[in-house]
């Protein structure tokens, strides 16, 4: 498995190796030993998710606090996305910065985004799958959010007409407003 490294500490791409002939093609899409060998740790994942989304809809950015706090292993397995985590760990020296990568179909890249880190996606394709495994359960009173657009943070996302939000996310706080409240990682 090929694994490169983010501007973002602990924030991974992962290409596991595709083999493939005039049949199709086959992947192992997640070995144990090899993703934790690839972040440096073992991970117990608990539950898999899976949404399929329209062109322009953008989820996120997402994240648990606490004892909530998520590591999430993102692919697309239709259509593309464009990718994100934002750093919110306050002694980070890269606190409040972001990177992103395209998951698709096509390209089968995964994307480690530990805890530690809002995430959210754009799907850039007239519409995509997305699967991710999570190491912590959803828990309401952990979820935090970001606002997508906050200039703060400055994610360049890429053009594709009008972007769809839920209530939820149109309505999240920026990050000076994360850093009044308390809600964010030391």
């Amino acid at each position: 498995m090929k694994v490169t490294k983010t501007p973002l500490e602990g924030v991974l791409i992962l290409e596991p190796p595709v083999f493939g002939d005039d049949r199709g093609w086959f992947t192992e899409s997640f070995n144990h030993r090899k993703f934790a060998d690839a972040v440096g740790r073992e991970v117990m994942f608990v539950q898999d998710n899976h949404s399929r989304s329209a062109r322009g809809v953008l989820r996120g950015i997402h994240f648990q606090i606490g004892e909530g706090a998520q590591g999430k292993l993102v692919r697309a397995t239709a259509g593309e996305i464009f990718d994100i985590a934002v750093d919110l760990r306050k002694s980070s020296p890269t606190f409040g910065q972001w990177t992103g990568v395209v998951l698709s179909v096509e390209n089968k890249k995964q994307f480690w985004v530990p805890a530690g880190f809002g995430h959210a996606f754009l799907v850039t394709s007239e519409s995509a799958e997305v699967q991710y495994k999570v190491d912590a359960y959803w828990s309401p009173d952990h979820e935090r959010s970001l606002r997508w657009d906050d200039p703060e943070v400055g994610v360049e996302w890429p053009d594709v007409g009008e972007i769809q939000l839920s209530g939820k996310d149109t309505e999240a706080p920026t990050l000076a407003d994360l850093k009044r409240a308390g809600d964010l990682f030391d």
